[in-house]
């Protein structure tokens, strides 16, 4: 029998389903979408741990313990391709981070609302193009026979170059494009932060003689900061998952020393090998060090700035 505090929160609940169905049937296509595709196959996590036989399915295959760490902690690869994700996502982060917060900063003290829905528009445009479509975009400007970027080189007296099959370029090029496609669409949510900050905060300052850039760092950034540490949390539990497709076709035999990383690294030994147990260890190994590192950043945040997800 529920007595006291449960007991009444219990019958709230069951009086709220029945008045609130269509709020809870709107929920059903999500949590359905997300226990299909997100907690069902984890299923096939106990992958890792086992000698997958396909004859014998996941559950008949026999259990093999840590095997297939081992063989990946103790690989060839394992340096290389740990390093190559580390960077990518770190540099990712470093330059891919604060763009966004500076354009929604600049375009919120534009006062001519045509040119700033120009700016949004044009900045968010990159975002909706295919990774496919801006990876065949990136090859043809550095192609190196007909590429524009080889051609204004050439122009000015310079020698070109196939930029992509330089090991040196890679990580510039995949962090550049990144950061060109994606500042536009993450500076929605700052915008959309910096108009709540409180408009006679600023007429104060005014006030009190403060000009404008005084009045962003004193009243705008302060304002949205607990935004940035949220989103900054949140990208930290993806610094070990650096996109799949751009790296992979990004990639070939010339720049493969610093364009392999985790993702491509399980695709080869999961589809090209077949080395299905192998390829899910190294996908959870991928998501516990994920894990980690927002449990980590989360407690530092909470402690530090008392801005946390929870």
């Amino acid at each position: 029998m529920l007595t006291g505090k449960r007991g009444i929160r219990y019958f709230l609940h069951k009086r709220r389903v029945p008045q609130n169905w269509q709020m809870y049937a709107m929920l059903l296509p999500v949590a359905t979408f997300y226990i299909v595709f997100h907690y069902w196959p984890m299923y096939g996590v106990q992958l890792a741990f086992k000698d997958f036989h396909v004859l014998k399915g996941i559950s008949g295959s026999p259990w093999a313990g840590l095997k297939y760490f081992n063989q990946f902690f103790g690989g060839p690869f394992f340096s290389r391709v740990v390093t190559n994700t580390v960077t990518l996502s770190f540099l990712s982060l470093l330059f891919g981070f604060p763009l966004p917060i500076l354009l929604a900063v600049m375009l919120n003290e534009v006062k001519n609302t045509t040119y700033k829905k120009f700016v949004q528009n044009v900045t968010y445009i990159p975002h909706f193009l295919s990774t496919v479509v801006l990876v065949g975009l990136i090859s043809s400007f550095v192609n190196n026979d007909y590429g524009i970027v080889n051609i204004l080189i050439r122009a000015l007296g310079g020698q070109g170059a196939n930029w992509l099959q330089r090991p040196d370029w890679f990580r510039p090029l995949y962090v550049g494009s990144s950061v060109w496609q994606n500042a536009g669409w993450d500076s929605i949510i700052y915008i959309a932060a910096l108009s709540g900050v409180d408009p006679q905060l600023h007429e104060s300052a005014r006030l009190d003689g403060a000009n404008r850039f005084q009045c962003i760092r004193h009243i705008n950034i302060p304002g949205i900061m607990p935004t940035i540490v949220i989103l900054l949390i949140l990208n930290s539990g993806h610094i070990m998952s650096v996109g799949f497709e751009k790296a992979f076709l990004m990639q070939n035999d010339l720049n493969l020393g610093v364009a392999d990383i985790i993702a491509t690294y399980s695709y080869r030994m999961g589809i090209e090998t077949a080395q299905f147990s192998l390829a899910t260890s190294i996908g959870l190994f991928n998501s516990a060090i994920n894990c980690s590192l927002l449990l980590l950043v989360n407690a530092v945040s909470r402690h530090v700035s008392e801005t946390s997800l929870w």
